[in-house]
């Protein structure tokens, strides 16, 4: 049988964690720009706008170079809508690379079976968030694909 001092104790705890989970989450979210200062955004030329798929998805690939060496790193662009933008096929569960399937108008991950909708939102599966969408932008008839680089990139 719980003492009424034992429940009291508890709850003290409980109220004591709380405040301290809610006081390191707060300095964790006010420390975060403070790590955003070393990192750049960096826009890779990815395709000519002519390209760009009119409606549904195409998947492309850009190029960056990262310590050194070349890297090669797909994207899905979207045209879903009338809106244009693009995803990153890593998957938000495991991070395999999902495929596009033209018949059921979805993202699947060949992993865990997880699906995505064109706009990149969860609609089965154990993926936790939606596809990230990566910043794009069209400058002289070509469309860059920007991502994050730790600043001494």
């Amino acid at each position: 049988m719980t003492t009424r001092r034992d429940f009291l104790s508890g709850t003290v705890k409980s109220v004591i964690f709380a405040i301290v989970s809610g006081i390191s989450a707060a300095t964790a979210y006010f420390m975060y720009p403070a790590g955003l200062r070393t990192r750049q955004l960096v826009y890779c030329d990815c395709m000519d706008e002519d390209t760009l798929p009119r409606r549904g998805v195409k998947r492309a690939e850009y190029r960056f170079e990262l310590k050194g060496k070349e890297i090669t790193a797909g994207v899905f662009i979207v045209n879903h809508e009338g809106a244009v933008y693009a995803l990153s096929p890593v998957c938000t569960h495991l991070g395999c690379l999902v495929n596009y399937n033209r018949h059921k108008d979805e993202f699947i991950c060949p992993c865990h079976g997880g699906k995505y909708d064109t706009r990149g939102n969860v609609i089965a599966g154990p993926p936790p968030a939606p596809l990230t969408r990566l910043p794009m932008k069209v400058e002289n008839g070509r469309v860059y694909i920007g991502i994050v680089l730790p600043a001494a990139a």
